[in-house]
């Protein structure tokens, strides 16, 4: 990993994020509690958008999300040494993790009213997407815009996918890419997904599914002991990777190293994700060291899965793993498509600043690391479906089981 982007409500860049992370006090999360009341979310920090996204015709075609994705990548490609090179860009395969775009939230409430106090609301929700919906709104909406606005702004003109569906979305599209650099298909990516917490649209659609938490804030763990809920967080990360051998032609040293991610996914009834969650870690278990290990959760805030992830997490002290769990939610909310990313994007940044980050709470759940890390354990569980876990690691380092190139 050569180059990484990243923003959140903690602000813009690795600097401000290792700053609020390891300040020695437990951080305060920023949390709008009005414009999405009675469900808080994490907002986005503002971006001078003018440095990313030079022109005016660009920036306005693109919405909010756009806007934060197109930015970030930006940011990963400049951190990588790679931005306005045309060569490197050009031989830059991209995969982005996406969900819908941006709606027109005018069309979509007039539309909703109208079907409230229809008496046959079937026909006329049809007659309304025939004749009351702008063809433009449609384009808006495509999820593969967002790589799309990357290519034409950047000039990353390889390659190019998008996965959706939701957190597993972000998983595929980082454990894809390392497979491609695997297996010879590509030798530098840029990878990576964003979200927007702020979308009245997407606070409705997780409303709806009872998935919110409602109120004040709280830490994600304090959600165990009750009904749960997700608090939503503005994110985006954008990761460049590349195999070892193309990072050291271009003499760049790389942040950290993705050593596994395994990952799957499951109906959702009781126990059903912890008995994924241990399948997965059979397959990663010789690679596991011994002792204190840090450890990164997604875990969305959902019960039962929140209570079944910690237990998870807990169990592995019956392997002789010590884990030191950083709720990363409670600090920048669940983020989507955008939540294995950002996952990555931490866990490299603690392994290359030779440090991790303080506890983000203060229920004792969260214990100290004071070690160097070596190595970090992501666990990203769905708040739906899809379970994964990752091992990040020190370029160079051997591992139990095998030893990294």
């Amino acid at each position: 990993m050569t180059g990484i982007g990243l923003i959140s409500s903690l602000g813009e860049g690795l600097d401000k994020h290792w700053a609020q992370l390891t300040s020695g006090k437990t951080p305060v999360p920023s949390v709008d509690s009005d414009s999405q009341a009675p469900y808080p979310v994490h907002p986005i920090v503002a971006l001078e958008i003018d440095s990313q996204i030079p022109k005016r015709s660009d920036q306005r075609q693109m919405g909010p999300w756009q806007h934060l994705g197109t930015y970030t990548a930006g940011l990963a490609l400049d951190d990588a040494g790679i931005a306005h090179n045309e060569a490197l860009l050009a031989a830059t395969n991209m995969i982005v993790s996406a969900g819908g775009g941006e709606r027109d939230i005018e069309v979509d409430t007039a539309i909703m009213e109208l079907l409230s106090t229809a008496d046959e609301p079937g026909p006329l929700l049809n007659d309304s997407l025939m004749n009351n919906l702008r063809p433009t709104l449609f384009l808006a909406q495509l999820s593969n815009l967002m790589a799309g606005n990357i290519s034409i702004v950047h000039g990353v003109t390889d390659s190019s996918r998008t996965f959706m569906g939701d957190e597993l979305a972000g998983v595929m599209a980082v454990d894809t890419a390392v497979a491609q650099i695997q297996h010879g298909q590509g030798e530098i990516f840029l990878v990576g997904g964003a979200y927007i917490a702020e979308r009245a649209d997407m606070t409705m659609l997780m409303a709806m599914g009872n998935t919110l938490h409602q109120g004040e804030h709280s830490p994600v763990w304090s959600r165990e002991s009750g009904d749960g809920g997700m608090i939503m967080g503005s994110a985006s990360a954008f990761l460049v990777l590349e195999s070892r051998e193309h990072a050291e032609s271009r003499g760049v040293k790389p942040y950290a190293r993705i050593d596994r991610i395994v990952a799957d996914r499951c109906n959702r009834h009781a126990g059903a994700a912890r008995k994924t969650a241990d399948k997965l870690l059979e397959r990663i278990a010789d690679q596991l060291p011994s002792g204190p290990l840090p450890v990164i959760s997604g875990c969305c805030g959902i019960q039962p899965q929140l209570g079944e992830e910690h237990e998870f997490l807990e169990s592995l002290t019956s392997r002789g793993v010590s884990p030191a769990i950083r709720g990363v939610t409670t600090v920048i909310g669940n983020t989507m498509e955008a939540q294995f990313p950002v996952n990555v994007a931490l866990a490299s940044l603690a392994i290359s600043r030779g440090a991790f980050f303080d506890p983000f709470d203060s229920s004792g759940t969260e214990q100290v690391f004071a070690d160097r890390p070596d190595q970090v354990l992501i666990s990203n569980w769905g708040h739906w479906r899809g379970e994964s876990l990752a091992l990040i690691g020190k370029p160079g380092v051997s591992l139990r089981g095998g030893t990294r190139s």
